[in-house]
């Protein structure tokens, strides 16, 4: 396998998600919500002043988007954005990557501590915001909650905690999309995960800015396959997509913080892989 570039120029692409025959993801720094298909025409779908990272849609076809800097969840219906829950109270530092269910329930993760700063890292929330704006702490103590997946059958849930080199799983109702049963699905050792998607056949496909590469892993740690990112290039997201999602799309930069809005180095890549994805986003 190698990868592809289709799409480059970006500040800071994140979020990715396979939606309608495109590719969506945000580009941090430039503060856009973009498309792109797989030839790499790209179209600017709306703005976000306060820093737009996850993404998901409402069962009516609604975007929900996690506006990071302001810590809310907001709604665009593809004229207008609104507030579709203020988080602010609820999290402790920025808002960022997220996963919506099939009712449009939200679970969005957080920093937990301003990194760009030079601040320690602590332990932080996930949160659950509901179809309805409501919004709770679904879980606690999650050492940096980043991408998440929930599986085919919406019984369980997986996210990556970064600082902790760890994918977690929680059990979910299928009826109140309550979290319970926390286990630790695959240690990760020295990668460091960010972004996650899933496969059809249950491998989470990871990528580690860390070591410069997505690497695909089964529950309890076996890695099955991995991909160099090149030298000097970090992976930061990845998704299946395409008309059979065999296509693995990798957000990749040459580094994270707010110095890429001036680099302008981020790339959208590809490379096609044996498995199709499941599950959500």
């Amino acid at each position: 396998m190698s990868l592809t570039p289709i799409l480059d120029g970006l500040s800071f692409p994140e979020g990715p998600r396979w939606h309608d025959g495109r590719l969506w993801f945000s580009d941090f720094y430039r503060h856009e919500v973009v498309a792109v298909d797989p030839e790499g025409r790209r179209q600017t779908m709306l703005e976000v002043p306060q820093q737009p990272s996850g993404l998901g849609w409402m069962p009516n076809g609604d975007l929900l988007l996690v506006s990071m800097l302001d810590r809310r969840l907001l709604r665009w219906d593809g004229r207008a954005t609104t507030v579709h829950a203020d988080l602010s109270v609820l999290v402790p530092a920025s808002c960022n990557d997220m996963v919506v269910d099939d009712v449009g329930r939200a679970y969005v993760g957080n920093f937990g501590f301003d990194r760009h700063r030079g601040e320690a890292p602590v332990a932080t929330t996930l949160v659950v915001v509901e179809p309805d704006g409501s919004a709770s702490v679904g879980a606690t103590d999650l050492d940096f909650p980043n991408g998440m997946v929930i599986t085919g059958s919406g019984s369980t849930l997986i996210v990556a905690e970064t600082m902790a080199n760890r994918l977690s799983a929680f059990d979910r109702s299928p009826v109140t999309g309550a979290l319970s049963g926390r286990r630790v699905w695959a240690d990760l050792g020295d990668n460091l995960p960010d972004g996650i998607c899933l496969d059809a056949e249950g491998g989470v496909w990871v990528a580690d800015p860390r070591n410069g590469q997505v690497f695909r892993v089964l529950e309890g740690g076996e890695v099955t396959d991995r991909l160099s990112t090149g030298e000097g290039r970090n992976a930061y997201a990845c998704m299946l997509g395409g008309a059979d999602r065999r296509t693995l799309f990798v957000l990749t930069n040459t580094g994270s913080g707010p110095d890429a809005a001036a680099a302008r180095d981020g790339r959208i890549e590809i490379t096609e892989v044996a498995v199709p994805g499941a599950g959500l986003p």
